[in-house]
């Protein structure tokens, strides 16, 4: 499996000890369909996790009734405003990501995850910096010498929002290499699909992704891997790619992916989500997806993550106040 980054190691482990309290007694079990809710559009690595979980769900008898509900817009604010409408309701979760701490950061959006129930991470990875097959970019060194010459001379892509993973590995290469971020062309899509079609079309120069979304694309020669966040070489397929560190950028970050509930959950609600979600992450079904996918599948339930929040929290702001993204008073 994957080797993962020590910039964000502690407390990776603990959420395991907190499984043995969520396999106990359980008053709450749902009672209608759970709605999935996903803060982007089809096609992006969020929506991607969630539909691979509600499979799950289905599949295995864990959730019976599920089902994956996108609404994308405002940098994941639509979706974050609709879990607000139920709270107190565990039928409703949905896909967590480092960008509900960096929206609030950044002054995007006034929520961030204390306004809701932290459930868990379930998966982990990388970002990469890619072009089309056939850009006459072949190398970050390629890349690099374009844009010290002209940083308005090539248009940069992600999804879903400003600050984000993918924002943050874009602006610390570009950092690293003496360009100011807030000076590169850099258009914001509201999922992957939607970004990695324009990338394709040729409608943006460099997109900014994770390698699961662009490996296949990189092996049959569609698109151009110039580098991957990691901290050093992966094993399994990933091995083959180059880090950005080991080519002279220290772009090393990597996002998280799991689910929160709304807020004011009661207890037993939390420990029937726990019991799921440990059962899911440790099925064989899972842990195939997880490597088909490209994502570490480490896991925390409810208590770790809270209490692993807080430590990303503060990372973030630092991230961002070094970027020049923070957002005063923030």
């Amino acid at each position: 499996m994957f080797k993962i980054n020590k910039l964000r190691l502690p407390l990776l482990l603990l959420g395991i000890a907190a499984a043995g309290a969520a396999g106990g007694a359980q008053s709450w079990k749902p009672a209608k369909t759970v709605e999935l809710v996903v803060g982007s559009a089809p096609g992006g690595s969020p929506d991607i996790m969630a539909r691979v979980v509600q499979r799950i769900f289905q599949t295995s008898g864990l959730v019976p009734g599920s089902a994956v509900v996108n609404k994308p817009g405002a940098a994941n604010t639509i979706g974050w405003a609709y879990m607000n409408q139920h709270t107190g309701d565990a039928h409703y979760i949905a896909t967590i990501s480092p960008a509900l701490i960096g929206n609030r950061l950044m002054g995007t959006s006034p929520l961030t995850y204390t306004h809701f129930t932290p459930l868990n991470i379930i998966a982990r990875e990388f970002v990469v910096i890619t072009v089309r097959g056939d850009s006459p970019i072949k190398t970050l060194a390629d890349l690099t010498a374009r844009m010290k010459k002209d940083p308005q001379s090539l248009s940069w892509a992600f999804a879903t929002a400003r600050g984000n993973h993918n924002h943050i590995v874009m602006s610390l290469y570009l950092k690293s290499i003496g360009v100011d971020p807030g000076k590169v062309k850099t258009v914001i899509y509201p999922g992957g699909g939607p970004a990695l079609t324009a990338m394709l079309g040729g409608h943006v120069d460099v997109y900014v992704a994770s390698p699961r979304s662009m490996y296949a694309m990189h092996k049959d020669g569609r698109a151009r891997i110039l580098g991957l966040s990691a901290a050093e070489r992966q094993s399994g397929p990933l091995a083959e790619l180059p880090t950005l560190k080991e080519q002279g950028s220290d772009a090393v970050f990597y996002t998280w992916r799991g689910f929160m509930g709304v807020k004011n959950l009661t207890p037993a609600q939390i420990a029937y989500w726990d019991a799921t979600f440990e059962k899911l992450a440790r099925s064989p079904e899972w842990l195939k997806e997880a490597e088909k996918q490209f994502w570490n599948p480490a896991y925390l339930l409810s208590a770790a993550f809270a209490r692993q929040l807080e430590v990303e929290e503060k990372q973030t702001r630092t991230v961002l106040a070094n970027l020049g993204l923070l957002a005063a008073g923030r």
